[in-house]
């Protein structure tokens, strides 16, 4: 059973908080910090005056404080699990999750019930990835066969034996899946009851290789963007850009350096306030980098753009972050390109951008070069000042995507 939707998202807020701020000493530490109390809460904006609480900052508190560095608000009695992430950092699930810390949502969105039996491939060691959907999934009322990666003939197997109708998989593993399903001599669709995956996401083309799978199996495709540390974030919605925001997480898209929530469209770091009482974070930043789509009444991210990248992937040009993934996009808007490079330098206290490309064989520069100014000002609202045509062996296939030299 899902939590429901309050109604005042940010009475809840100053109640879970305030819970937290009685019994977690990190939690009372931020705000103490900031000089607030919870009670002081009445708005995004005043949400906003506490400080952005990294996951480096996390692993630190919790190094100095075993194991959850003092942000438990709940009894070590209503401790269910302890999941280990890379770090290692600490996450505690209590007893009340009832949906896998809000799977159960996305796998409903996406009209997972109980005709359906679920292939969950998600690693069930230590991490929260296999246990969360795992929950999730079971809460729908669907069937779950808990595999973990790897085996893929076995898990081929298992997919035709039971009537599989819904993979949960790394978008690799699922390709990977499919093509040995074919090689085992079962190349039609018809042979197999699988209706939908639910795939991890992947930097380039991946909604273009979502779309190619969809099409040659005749399945559907869903996502959702999640974390170790607080399940699910936001799932897609049909017809809709990227993930709309679950009720139960307050999101900010937020300056990097300053921790400042941006404006809608401006690229930032995801920054995640849960309304969870147990393991209630306040302004976590995930280190992930998007932009916001949409806003809520009360003054949040509604709807959140597909990842760019990490926050430390970032070079600021001009004072906007750029992120591997906005070389990614325009490449696949010019693919006369076969691989880019972006390199700024500072002269004269002025920042220039230059663009290191190398084209397809054939393709003649001129016509390209103005199609590429274009599109790399749509996708980064900059404007570049020099495009350097590489040869082949110019550009090693494992150069850097940006390079900063404002300091060189």
């Amino acid at each position: 059973m899902e939590h429901p939707m309050p109604r005042d998202r940010l009475a809840a807020l100053r109640a879970a908080q305030q819970h937290a701020h009685d019994r977690a000493p990190a939690i009372r530490d931020i705000y103490e910090r900031a000089r607030m109390t919870p009670q002081d809460i009445r708005s995004a904006a005043d949400l906003a005056r506490l400080p952005v609480t990294s996951k480096d900052a996390l692993l630190e508190r919790q190094r100095k404080a075993p194991p959850f560095g003092g942000f438990l608000a709940a009894d070590e009695a209503a401790i269910r699990r302890i999941f280990v992430s890379p770090g290692p950092i600490y996450e505690p699930q209590l007893n009340d999750d009832q949906d896998g810390h809000g799977f159960a949502h996305c796998f409903r969105q996406a009209g997972i019930g109980p005709q359906d039996r679920v292939l969950n491939t998600w690693s069930y060691h230590l991490v929260p990835a296999g246990i969360l959907l795992d929950q999730g999934i079971a809460a729908t009322g669907a069937t779950v066969i808990p595999c973990g990666p790897g085996g893929a003939e076995q898990q081929a197997q298992l997919i035709l034996e039971l009537g599989i109708t819904c993979i949960c998989a790394s978008t690799a593993f699922f390709v990977t899946l499919v093509h040995t399903l074919e090689q085992l001599g079962h190349a039609l669709p018809a042979a197999w009851k699988l209706k939908s995956a639910l795939l991890g996401g992947e930097m380039g083309d991946w909604m273009g290789k979502r779309r190619a799978l969809e099409s040659r199996y005749g399945i559907k495709t869903f996502s959702a963007y999640a974390t170790g540390d607080f399940g699910l974030i936001g799932h897609e919605e049909a017809g809709l850009e990227g993930y709309t925001v679950q009720p139960h997480r307050l999101v900010q898209i937020c300056d990097p350096q300053t921790g400042v929530p941006l404006p809608l469209g401006e690229t930032g770091e995801i920054v995640v306030t849960t309304l969870d009482r147990g393991w209630p974070l306040v302004r976590f930043g995930t280190g992930d980098v998007a932009s916001g789509l949409s806003t809520t009444a009360d003054g949040f991210v509604g709807r959140i753009g597909l990842l760019q990248g990490r926050v430390g992937q970032a070079v600021k040009m001009r004072e906007i972050f750029v992120y591997p993934r906005n070389v990614d996009e325009v490449l696949m808007q010019v693919p006369q390109i076969q691989r880019a490079q972006l390199v700024v330098t500072a002269q004269a206290h002025r920042e220039t951008i230059t663009l290191r490309g190398v084209l397809h064989p054939g393709v003649a520069a001129p016509a390209v070069e103005m199609q590429l100014r274009e599109v790399f000002k749509q996708r980064t609202r900059l404007r570049l000042d020099t495009v350097e045509w590489l040869g082949v062996d110019d550009l090693a296939t494992d150069a850097p995507v940006l390079v900063d030299r404002k300091h060189a």
